[in-house]
């Protein structure tokens, strides 16, 4: 089938997506504007307690947004650790879900006109497309059972959760792996890192910041969960080396050597990404694939307790140019004294598709053949 035959004026699609971290929400936002490349009428509805400016900044294409929560996943106590606690109390609560809102929702999706149902990775929109009679498609590089597997323990009881989650995830009715793909399964489609595309070129983001001519850049990020930073202090003895670091500040701010911006900014996290010399903060699936295809050193901080954590960290060490920072080592800023390591480290030129607009071919595949 060639693109330029496809015809999807008027086409809605549903987007269910987790409110855990900003990641799955940047890998969403990465294949709706592929798939708007394709065909930009196509409208979404997009399901989710991300904050709305997120997409409104990720996307041109037209798009609806509802506040709705669809998935729990894991209530964080901090970016690198998970509350269990919260998490089961929250999950109990949410779990096996409320017949009376799937049967809303998908009065919602109906009338909308959806024609498709996506999900990454709430299985919400599973159930919600299969109550209204559409096709469903999960994009995933992990599902929550394959997650919460780990935790299982006399104070984290949720074997129930994960054969619940488990039977909804299988009933899928097309399924995309995109790389890094902790359990490969039988996919329809394994694509590679997906990540939202650059729109400005590296010197014109270092103008826009402020950040002069001929000195290094280190972005610290920590993936959109807001992080106290004790060693800003530190930074500033560090010669010929600026360091963005977005939640720093209420508002943007230079001062000395330091980009402090504010969580919700109006610069493009992968354009600033792409206009470092190396990247450090925590090792998360969207960070991951953005410093992936902008090529950039990694200096990463794997979490000890989520299991994804350990498929990534062998994927920037297969696959990419990348420096293991600890937690304590990040904390208390010793993590500075790798600089030098981290900053020789080559940059990766790279020739491979983004697995976003591998993704959104598959899609609009889909959208081409009849319901049955």
């Amino acid at each position: 089938m060639k693109n330029s035959k496809i015809s999807l004026a008027g086409y809605s699609i549903g987007y269910f997506i987790s409110p855990h971290g900003f990641g799955h929400a940047a890998r969403a936002s990465a294949v709706m504007a592929a798939i708007h490349d394709i065909n930009h009428s196509i409208r979404f509805e997009i399901f989710t307690t991300i904050p709305e400016w997120f997409f409104l900044q990720s996307l041109s294409g037209p798009f609806t947004y509802h506040s709705f929560l669809t998935d729990i996943g894991m209530v964080q106590e901090t970016p690198l650790r998970e509350d269990l606690t919260e998490t089961l109390r929250e999950l109990n609560d949410f779990l096996p879900y409320d017949g009376s809102k799937i049967e809303s929702l998908s009065r919602e999706v109906s009338s909308a006109k959806c024609r498709l149902i996506i999900c990454d990775i709430s299985p919400m929109g599973i159930a919600v497309a299969q109550t209204s009679n559409i096709p469903s498609v999960l994009i995933e590089n992990f599902t929550w059972d394959w997650i919460y597997e780990n935790y299982v323990s006399d104070n984290f009881p949720v074997n129930q959760h994960i054969q619940y989650l488990r039977e909804i995830f299988n009933s899928v009715n097309y399924h995309i792996q995109a790389e890094p793909v902790c359990q490969y399964r039988n996919a329809d489609l394994t694509t590679a890192p997906i990540s939202r595309r650059v729109r400005v070129s590296p010197q014109q983001m270092r103008q826009r910041l402020g950040i002069p001519d001929g000195v290094k850049v280190v972005l610290i990020t920590m993936g959109g969960i807001p992080e106290e930073y004790k060693f800003l202090t530190q930074l500033k003895h560090q010669n010929n080396i600026y360091f963005i670091i977005p939640g720093g500040s209420q508002s943007m701010q230079v001062i000395d050597n330091l980009v402090l911006l504010p969580h919700h900014s109006d610069f493009f996290h992968p354009d600033i990404v792409n206009a470092c010399d190396a990247v450090v903060g925590k090792l998360g699936y969207s960070t991951l694939a953005e410093i992936y295809h902008a090529g950039v050193p990694y200096g990463y901080i794997p979490r000890s307790t989520f299991k994804e954590s350990e498929v990534l960290e062998a994927f920037v060490n297969h696959q990419m140019n990348g420096c293991s920072i600890s937690e304590s080592q990040f904390r208390d800023g010793s993590w500075t004294s790798f600089l030098p390591e981290i900053l020789s480290l080559p940059g990766i030129k790279r020739n491979d598709p983004n697995g976003a607009a591998e993704a959104a071919q598959f899609v609009c595949k889909v959208l081409s053949i009849k319901p049955p």
